[in-house]
């Protein structure tokens, strides 16, 4: 059920705020919990056993490593990862991993092993990693387990976030699944918040995904270079706004649910470094990978070889995570490699040469590694990053600029340009200041239903474009 289409926005929804609102908050949790096992069953059908055998085993370890601490809570945890990555590997690598296998089979003159395809049960990446930061916080002492198996399910399958997250941790939330305090003003920002992400998706991500997706489909040996680099613009931008926009959702909902949900992204396209960047991009994986991966492995605290060494696993599963595919992979050591060589000593560069160039260097580097996230295979990728430097030997007649923009989506693109910067909050900050506030109270009502009624004559208008993050 996307959060973006009719039978959501004016029949779920409404409908799951209204009951939680005069709900007896003693069984609330047993009505969310229900209420989002049904929005998951509503896409993935008999897939949601997955879901709910996750939620069972899981539950499961975390009880029993705190009733078995020591010894054998290692190996209890031990068992928790080889379940959740066995779930992760056989639904969503072994074709992958199959591929590759009969890549070598094919070498070595043997025939190749067939299988029917496997169903990727939608969001699994992210329920399963939520999931295991759960027992291995428990494991680590950072929080009790559960009592309830109940409140255990609620918070691995919330709807808001069960799809494309932000990854939430069951320690910044566990207080409001026990107790959750709702009020106007929690409530109307969660309005607020909602209205912002529709938006960001409808009007920005799906009307500049149409130039990207034009562009993508086009033999990337004989795109010119203005049509090669507008459509990874556009679908840098589009990305962007897609996935910021679920998370701006997903926090919204979770607000007018009781749940204050923490940040997901903080304007990633202003970063002077790649280092930087990872502070403000997809916050909740990139602290997931930090905390329970980078950090036990020593982090920063060893060799700068060993440093540099976590650093390219912690990118090569960052990669992977995102999709079984090379061009993950190579996305994902990409972003590792340019950390290393800031740590090394490019960093130091960076924070000497004005803030223009370190910002520009940032954007590049991230447009280029989005050529490999976007593609389909890495011959596709490589022809891509060569039209875009004016390589290509031929120019197809569908590869001109004018064929993909028309003056809206020219103004579609500059707003996003501007929107992926803090400039709108501070011309709001301005605005604020010098009016008083109840006006301001009046302008900003006016303002959320105008943006709502827009957005709405978006969705009517346009056609099924789903979220990307729901892929991975």
């Amino acid at each position: 059920m996307l959060f973006v289409s009719p039978v959501f926005l004016f029949l779920f929804l409404p409908f799951i705020l209204l009951i939680n609102l005069i709900l007896n908050k003693r069984y609330s949790n047993y009505f969310l919990l229900i209420a989002s096992i049904f929005f998951y069953f509503w896409g993935e059908g008999a897939f949601t056993l997955i879901m709910l055998i996750s939620i069972i085993m899981n539950h499961i370890f975390a009880k029993l490593i705190e009733k078995y601490p020591g010894k054998k809570a290692l190996g209890i945890i031990t068992l928790t990862l080889i379940f959740n990555l066995s779930l992760l590997i056989f639904f969503k690598y072994s074709s992958f991993l199959l591929d590759n296998f009969n890549t070598l089979l094919l070498f070595i003159k043997f025939k190749p092993i067939i299988i029917s395809p496997i169903h990727l049960p939608i969001g699994i990446s992210f329920f399963t990693f939520q999931a295991m930061s759960y027992v291995l916080d428990v494991y680590f002492k950072k929080t009790d387990s559960e009592k309830s198996i109940f409140n255990t399910g609620l918070f691995i399958s919330l709807f808001p976030q069960l799809i494309a997250g932000p990854i939430v941790r069951y320690t910044d939330i566990k207080e409001e699944i026990k107790d959750r305090k709702l009020n106007f003003v929690l409530f109307s920002s969660g309005v607020e918040r909602f209205i912002i992400g529709l938006s960001k998706k409808i009007m920005v991500a799906d009307i500049l995904g149409k130039v990207t997706d034009g562009v993508f489909l086009l033999n990337s040996s004989k795109l010119s270079p203005e049509v090669a680099w507008a459509g990874i613009i556009c679908y840098t931008l589009q990305i962007y706004f897609d996935f910021s926009g679920y998370s701006d959702m997903a926090i919204g909902i979770g607000k007018m649910l009781g749940f204050k949900f923490l940040e997901n992204f903080n304007y990633p396209y202003i970063s002077k470094s790649i280092r930087e960047f990872w502070k403000r991009w997809h916050i909740s994986l990139s602290t997931w990978f930090r905390d329970y991966l980078y950090i036990p492995l020593g982090g920063n605290r060893i060799s700068k070889i060993r440093t540099g060494l976590n650093l390219i696993l912690v990118f090569f599963l960052c990669g992977l995570w995102h999709g079984a595919a090379w061009t993950f992979v190579i996305w994902g050591l990409f972003h590792g490699f340019f950390l290393i060589i800031e740590r090394s000593f490019l960093g130091n560069l960076l924070k000497k040469i004005p803030s223009l160039f370190s910002r520009v260097y940032t954007i590049l580097i991230v447009m280029i590694s989005f050529v490999f996230f976007k593609s389909e295979s890495l011959n596709y990728a490589i022809n891509y990053l060569k039209a875009m430097l004016g390589l290509s030997k031929t120019i197809a007649p569908c590869s001109y600029l004018g064929l993909y923009f028309d003056n809206f989506t020219i103004f579609i693109l500059i707003i996003g340009i501007l929107a992926s910067t803090p400039i709108f909050i501070r011309l709001k900050e301005i605005f604020t200041e010098k009016i008083n506030t109840k006006l301001m109270g009046f302008f900003k009502i006016i303002f959320y239903i105008t943006l709502f009624i827009i957005t709405l004559g978006g969705i009517a208008v346009g056609s099924f474009n789903p979220f990307i993050y729901f892929r991975f």
